[in-house]
Parts: C-alpha cells; structure tokens; sequence
C-alpha cells in the first residue's frame, strides 16, 4: 500500500436541520490530515453515487426526525432499499460504517439511523466499524468525536485488507495459468494493522503537540473561583488545548444597493407546496392568570388545494424576532446597511472541498431579510462555529475562553455553559464584546431558520375549509448570560401577530362576529403517516393529551362526530379521552366542547385530572394523566387486547408520555399475569402494529 496516495471514501449524509452535514462535513475536512478522501454527498442526491457498483468504504451520518422517521432526505433512498424483491446478497459488495443521531428522550431513538443500518444488513453489506449512536439529550460530541477519532484507523484497515484481498485474487490468477512466475508471498496484514495503529497515535499525538498548542499564560483573574461562560478554572485555565482546525471560510457576500423586491418567505420551502393562507380567528383557552398562555388559531384554506386528515401535522414559516435581528445588525455595526440587497457567492478559490451556496439563502435579497427569514439566529453554536469566533476576537482573555469551550478538554464547560443553557450567537456577542464576525461567517455556521411543526386541530369534515391549531406562548426566563426573558420564535412571532383578533370566550366553536383578518402566513403540509383513527369506526380507542396534547383529538372528536351524523347505521366503536391540566378553573382546555362531545355521545368516557388544585375530598384524586390511566387498568386491557383497540398519547414526552408507557406496561403486566419484560415486550408489539401511537415532543 502506497501511503503518499490519498485513498477515497464515500460519505454519505441525511439531515433534517443541518446536524448531520455539519458532522459529514468535519469528517470530511479531517480526512485530508489522515491521508484520505472523501465524496461526499447528500444522500438524496442518488443520481451522484451508486452503492451498487461502490467499491470503497462508504460512512454514512443520518439523523432522525419525527418519532422515530428518517430525515425528509433519506426517504427515497429508504424506500429504495426497503424494496422487497432486493436480493440478501445485493449489497455483499459494501463495506460500511454509520453514525446515528437521535435524542433518547423519544422512544424510538436514532430510529433513522437504526433503520438504515439494519435494512443494508439484511441485504448483505458488512461493517467496517461499529455503528454509533449520538443521542442530542445529553450532547452528541460525547459520542460523535471518539467515533471520529476511531474512524481513521478503521478506514485505513478496510483498505489494507481490501488490498490483501485484491493480491488474493492476483496469486489465485497466477496459480491457475500454471506459468512460471516466481510465487507471490501474501502480505502481513496484522503487522500491517499494527504499524497503521501506532502512525494513527502518531499523527494524533503531532496535531494535540504541535499544531493545537495554545497559548497556556492566559488564566482567569484570582477573584473568578467559579466557572461561567466567560471564566474558566483549573485545570482548564491552565492546560494546552487541542482545538479543532479552523474551518476554511466559503462564502462572500457583496453589498449592493437598496433597490429591488425580497423573494417570497414560500420559496425557502424545500418540503413540499407552501401556501399563504389567512388568519381567520383567534381565541385565548386560557385565564390571564394561567400559568402558560394557550391561544387557538384558525386558518382559512377554502381556496387552496391544502388536504389534512386528524391527526396530521403542518408547518409554519416565521420570522425571527424583529429586536433581535437589529440588535445583531448593531452589534455587527451594520445598522444601516439592514434594507440593502447582498449577493451571496461560493468564494473563489475556497478550500472547502465541495463548498456550494447554501439552499436556503437566496442569491439576492436584502441583509435584513437574510437575518430574519433565512438564518437560526437563536441556535445554540457548534464548535466549529466556535472556533472560527476565536478568529475575530481581539481581547486575548476571550479569545482564550472561546478557544476553551470549544477545545476537547472544554467539552463540559461547553455542555453546561454553552449547550444546555441553550447559548446563542447574541448571548454570545454580548459575553464576549471584542467578538466581530463577518457577516459571511454567519451565514456560513448559523443553521437555516427551521418552520415550526404544530398539530391540526380540526377536522375538514366538521369545518370544511378551515384548519385550526393550539399551542402554549412558549416562555424562556431570564439567566446569567440572557438578562431579559424570550418568547418562542414562533410562538411569540403569532401571538404578537394575532393580538388585535384575540377573543376571550372559550367556547371557540360557538364563538360568533368572526372579524376579517388581512393577518396572513404561509404554510405547508407536513401529514403523519399513522397518527390518525382507526380505518374501521367500529374499533374502540384511548386518547392521552393533557394540556395543548388535546389538540389532535379535538380533530378526531369532530371527524367522528360527523361520521355519526352522516351514517347513522354504522357501528362506532367507544372512545375515551384522558385529559389533565393544573387548575380546572384556569387550563381547562375545550371543557366547554368536550361536555358536548359527551352529551351528543361522540365521547363516551371523559377522564380528568388538575395537578394544582388543592383537593376537597377526603382521598386525594389523581394529579397527572398517568395515574389516571391506571385507576383504568381492566378497560386499557380489554380495549387494546380483546378488542384491538388503539391507544394515542400526545403531548410532554419527558414527563407524560414516558409516564403513561409505564403506567400501561403494569396494566399488562397486571391483567395478563407476566412479569415486567413481558409486558414491555406486548407493548413494542402493540408499536409495531401502530395500534400503540405517539405525538410527543421533548
């Protein structure tokens, strides 16, 4: 094996907000330093590689997106290989390694990746190396950088196997035609792994000594004894830090002047049809003295050609915050250069490899627009984007700090000041004011502004052209490194959006003097493949939705509640609803509705629990949906074992919906007399039957 050859690789990756690019993309500017080469590629993009003919290692990122689906980018390729008629052997050809990133706080985590892995197994294919899976709750570096650093080594004895493979088939060939070439004596590999093991701690060992030695004089003043994001401690203060490489800068931006129009917010869809649609009516559920503020917004889609079930999903394109885009214009000192159009090039003679323009800037539009519709300003920095800031620091104690968070040795400090108190550019322009990026930097680490994902909450049966949704004004307190608390970026964006159409009564489906709105956004559909009634009215079903987790089943309630009124001779089969807040008199979401739902007989059990109230009986009631399900525990059984009933929950996944799991695998386990795994093991059947469904968010 020639060593001074660089040897090519395929890299593959499947994102949904950027995560999996970004990792793709680091292991692509690493493998140079390791004497390799990678393609690499989206996944979606099948018409530039062929796994079918490939020949070298191929590693793939994919992250996971939904519950548990693959990214919106690996779904062709998904189907593709699911196809049924593939051979075992269709992939025996490939050699490959995955890394996976998903977030434990869902039930099915690193599904995407998981699926992917498994399906390229079933058809043949081997590991070169281990499969990873980087889980976002407790920080993906902690699995992503060693499975990086592993990475090199394996690749390079995929190769050198390959290549003993290669001589294998070359002595077996001169065997065969009997000449008389001397014999070929098969190469060591095992001494050769073993010599590729101590260059690969050599190389390691010349990039943390050499290249990545940090100036170590820089230490934080006596009276600083606590860490923060601006202060560090020993043995951190002190240490030589190995930091990543600086990322090669990619993009140019040109000022031009102020004439023109900005494209239309619907072009950045990249999922699918965006529609503009109006906002119709507004309604507050909750009392002004309700610990979180929920609002129900209708929109009018009478003359679109937008389709939705109960129990879909759609999105909404916003803004980011209008203060918080012209307090970084004037911290960037670009204040008045917010309404002129930019022009955003690929920089010539880049060395990025396969650096392109990012999709969702526009070519031309203004600066302001850029910072408000296209770019996550409030996303939390990775550390690449760290060590770029490093670059345009001039105070030598910040420069060092940042150099810190963003180093191997700082990656706690990175976790607890950085990550989990969710960190952004503007935090971190105001905690280090000698910090001037350019703007090309922003656009070249600051993610693309995600549309946020909501629930219907309506059915077109009940209200034909029409679809409502509810959410809580998402509220981010104030802490050390943000003075003033936040509201969500939509949530907050729609809230100040529909202030002049906001009703207080709350019975929004008798609410009358609707008023004409010219309040208008744009969406686009985003539908749930299984969260929706059973196909057959005639099978029983729970509802789980505490708080706005009520939204989808209102839809559900309303379609079947149609469905009696148009087929009166049909079978329906009994439906409950468990549904909690913390004050009846407060939260109460649709109380109004849902006594209608029962009375007309469209609900036939109504369940309810209020987890603040101060209880007046003598046995204290329930406090959370999860102990209410259990009070149940023979209905639960009967209806999802005997009569094949289905079971929703929607809404917390960490403090509702991992409890209701539970409280529903003891009910198993309970009635059917197993032990605990047993029953852990019905309700995986029950998931896989889609009769066991979840809408959850973290």
């Amino acid at each position: 094996m020639c060593c001074d050859l660089k040897r090519r690789f395929l890299l593959l990756y499947a994102t949904q907000k950027g995560q999996a690019k970004a990792i793709a993309e680091e292991i692509q500017q690493q493998a140079g330093t390791h004497g390799l080469e990678a393609d690499m590629y989206c996944i979606s993009e099948m018409d530039k590689y062929n796994l079918e003919a490939e020949k070298d290692p191929v590693v793939i990122v994919i992250s996971t997106t939904g519950t548990g689906d693959p990214p919106d980018t690996a779904r062709k390729f998904v189907k593709k290989i699911q196809d049924k008629a593939l051979p075992p052997d269709h992939f025996a050809h490939l050699q490959y390694g995955l890394l996976g990133l998903g977030d434990s706080e869902y039930t099915f985590f690193c599904n995407g990746g998981k699926t992917v892995d498994r399906r390229l197994q079933e058809l043949g294919a081997q590991h070169f190396y281990d499969t990873g899976l980087a889980d976002d709750c407790v920080g993906l570096e902690l699995v992503v950088d060693p499975w990086i650093d592993g990475l090199w080594l394996a690749l390079k004895e995929a190769f050198l196997l390959q290549e003993g493979k290669g001589m294998n088939r070359n002595v077996s060939a001169v065997s065969d035609s009997r000449s008389a070439v001397p014999h070929v004596h098969e190469p060591d590999l095992t001494s050769k792994i073993q010599q590729l093991k101590l260059e690969d701690e050599g190389v390691r060992s010349s990039d943390a000594l050499s290249q990545k030695l940090v100036d170590v004089n820089l230490v934080t003043s006596p009276q600083d004894t606590e860490p923060s994001l601006v202060h560090s401690v020993l043995p951190i203060s002190q240490s030589a830090l190995n930091v990543p490489a600086l990322p090669p800068e990619y993009i140019e931006v040109q000022f031009q002047d102020t004439h023109g129009e900005n494209p239309s917010p619907s072009l950045l869809i990249s999922e699918g049809t965006g529609f503009e649609v109006s906002v119709t009516k507004a309604v507050q559920l909750t009392r002004e003295d309700a610990i979180r503020t929920a609002l129900l917004l209708e929109l009018d889609i009478a003359d679109t050609t937008f389709d939705y079930q109960p129990g879909d999903s759609f999105c909404v394109i916003c803004p980011n915050n209008v203060n918080e885009v012209e307090e970084l214009l004037h911290i960037l000192g670009l204040s008045g250069k917010g309404e002129h159009f930019v022009c955003v090039k690929v920089k010539e003679g880049t060395k990025k490899k396969g650096a392109t323009h990012p999709q969702h800037i526009p070519e031309r539009s203004t600066l302001k627009f850029i910072l408000t519709w296209c770019l996550e300003i409030r996303a939390v920095p990775k550390k690449a984007f760290l060590r770029a800031l490093v670059e345009c620091t001039s105070d030598a104690g910040e420069k060092r700090r940042l150099q810190e968070l963003c180093s191997r040795q700082g990656a706690s400090d990175y976790t607890r000041f950085v990550r989990e108190p969710h960190v952004c550019l503007l935090d971190l322009l105001h905690a280090f004011p000698s910090c001037r990026p350019s703007l090309n930097l922003l656009i070249e680490h600051l993610p693309k502004l995600q549309p946020r994902s909501y629930s219907v909450s309506s059915s077109n049966l009940f209200q034909p052209g029409k679809l409502c949704f509810v959410f809580n004004i998402v509220e981010f307190p104030a802490c050390p490194t943000r003075p003033v608390s936040w509201k969500g970026v939509c949530t907050g964006w729609l809230a100040k959006l529909v202030a002049p159409l906001l009703q207080t009564n709350k019975n929004i489906l008798d609410a009358k003097g609707e008023s004409p709105s010219t309040e208008k956004i744009f969406i686009f559909a985003r539908p749930n493949s299984t969260f929706h009634l059973p196909a057959d009215p005639s099978i029983p079903f729970m509802m789980v939705g505490p708080g706005t987790g009520i939204s989808p089943f209102i839809g559900f309630l309303q379609h079947r509640q149609k469905l009696r009124e148009e087929h009166t001779d049909w079978e329906f089969g009994e439906t409950w609803l468990f549904f909690g807040c913390r004050h009846q008199d407060r939260d109460y979401l649709f109380k109004d509705e849902l006594r209608c739902f029962l009375e007309n007989g469209t609900l036939t059990h109504l369940k309810v629990c209020f987890s603040r109230d101060l209880p007046t009986a003598e046995v204290t009631p329930p406090k959370y949906v999860q102990d209410v399900v259990r009070l149940y525990a023979k209905e639960v059984a009967r209806i999802l074992l005997k009569e094949r009933g289905y079971f929703y929950v929607c809404g917390d996944k960490k403090h509702m919906a991992d409890g209701v799991s539970d409280a529903v695998v003891d009910i198993l386990s309970m009635e059917v007399g197993v032990d605990k795994l047993e029953a852990m093991k019905i309700l995986a059947t029950l998931r896989e039957a889609k009769r066991y469904l979840q809408d959850v968010w973290s």
